[in-house]
């Protein structure tokens, strides 16, 4: 295979082993074996002398991006209804699009397009919302196959409050969800399964105690929806009187990391006791902040949850968010923070450009294991950057080269992508 011969790439490395720390290594060797980082070096060891080496010049290469949360079927109605809320969006955009997946010959076309351009993006990682269509879902995870991505894709879940074209019965959204899974893991190496009940609101408590017994006889991850909006938050709560917040719904039925890896996005309006439950069970959230602002839903404290060693990554949370760039998505978890600060806690300082880095790398890589870093060990992904077109006067440092590419560049600088040691792009 490809992916497993002993390589090396050479331009000025950078990458976050801590939320506090970037390591910058100009002109050094990034070396690749069996499909992990083996090292890297000022000069080649004795013992990699004559492996293939692709000088990538002053080309700066990073850890490939982790994206923790987006919708597959969003992809194709990106930037429309930005002025709704979240629940009017969903009724009037959302749900009328993800209905369309039932015709396949949609959702190839559509989906076509997400995968094409997702590989192209720098996101080499990704937890993905598909619909409540079984085939549909499957279509989804073969384009991915092909493009090289590690992915976990999930067949939607949603039983009831849910419009009547757009609704399962709970038989067969767990007859749907068994054959799914059962055939994505015999067809599938670099997708694989993620349960993903949509959101609390649109799960009948039978539906989500036959998805806990689903995880644990599966040993599945799982992600949904967490705490995003107002609106939601208090729906949530008229639905479960009896529940002490909204992650205490997913809690009650195994759902919240208890049986396996889980991913909530958003987290903007946890209450303490939410945030303490998502510590004690290790839950990840997807910090969203394009789409918390596009949908009105406001802004996350993803300062305070770093600092509190709260597992985290970021999400593009397509089409709430308009973007695939998680260079996007850095700079606007940045953005968002500054705000949080000024108008809403002046005494939780802003993300800084590392600590948002290290979000969309290693901190949500976390989720696919070592994953994120080019720490020995770790799976060898990896973008490698051309700048050149960025307007300079002088010499730049790789920091601020890469500071300028987050805030001022685009998917178009990448000149080759790695997913575990295999070249996807260039």
């Amino acid at each position: 295979m490809a992916g497993m011969k002993t390589f090396a790439v050479k331009g000025n490395l950078l990458y976050t082993p801590s939320p506090s720390r970037m390591v910058c290594l100009p002109r050094h060797f990034l070396v690749c074996e069996n499909g992990r980082v083996a090292g890297t070096f000022p000069a080649l060891p004795e013992k990699y002398a004559g492996i293939d080496v692709v000088d990538c010049g002053n080309g700066l290469i990073v850890p490939g991006l982790a994206d923790l949360h987006l919708h597959a079927p969003q992809y194709a109605f990106r930037g429309l209804g930005m002025d709704r809320e979240l629940l009017d969006w969903l009724r009037e955009y959302t749900f009328p699009e993800e209905a369309r997946y039932a015709d396949l010959a949609y959702a190839e076309k559509a989906y076509r397009l997400f995968a094409d351009d997702l590989k192209k993006s720098a996101t080499t990682r990704a937890c993905i919302f598909a619909t409540i269509h079984t085939d549909a879902t499957l279509l989804l995870m073969r384009m991915l196959e092909e493009t090289g991505l590690v992915a976990a894709v999930g067949k939607v879940n949603m039983d009831v409050n849910s419009p009547d074209y757009y609704c399962e019965s709970t038989a067969v959204s767990l007859s749907g969800t068994e054959r799914w899974i059962m055939q994505s893991r015999a067809e599938f190496r670099n997708v694989f399964p993620i349960l993903t009940p949509r959101f609390a609101p649109a799960c009948s408590a039978k539906l989500m105690a036959a998805l806990g017994d689903l995880q644990q006889k599966h040993a599945l991850p799982l992600q949904s929806h967490l705490s995003e909006s107002p609106a939601e938050v208090a729906w949530v709560k008229s639905l479960f009187p009896d529940c002490r917040f909204y992650g205490d719904v997913y809690d009650r039925f195994g759902l919240f990391g208890s049986n396996g890896p889980t991913v909530m996005a958003h987290c903007v309006y946890s209450s303490a006791d939410e945030v303490e439950l998502i510590g004690k069970r290790g839950v990840f959230i997807a910090h969203c902040p394009q789409s918390n602002v596009n949908l009105s839903s406001g802004i996350a404290p993803a300062k305070a949850y770093l600092e509190s060693g709260l597992r985290m990554g970021l999400g593009s949370d397509i089409a709430g968010g308009f973007s695939l760039s998680g260079f996007r998505g850095i700079s606007d978890a940045i953005q968002v923070s500054k705000l949080r600060f000024r108008l809403q806690d002046d005494s939780q300082r802003p993300l800084s450009l590392t600590e948002a880095f290290y979000l969309a790398t290693k901190g949500g890589g976390a989720f696919f294991g070592k994953v994120g870093s080019f720490e020995a060990g770790y799976e060898f992904d990896a973008l490698v950057l051309d700048d050149r077109s960025l307007p300079a006067t002088g010499e730049l440092a790789p920091e601020d080269r890469l500071s300028r590419l987050v805030y001022l560049g685009d998917d178009r600088c990448i000149r080759r992508k790695y997913v575990s040691g295999k070249k996807i792009l260039g």
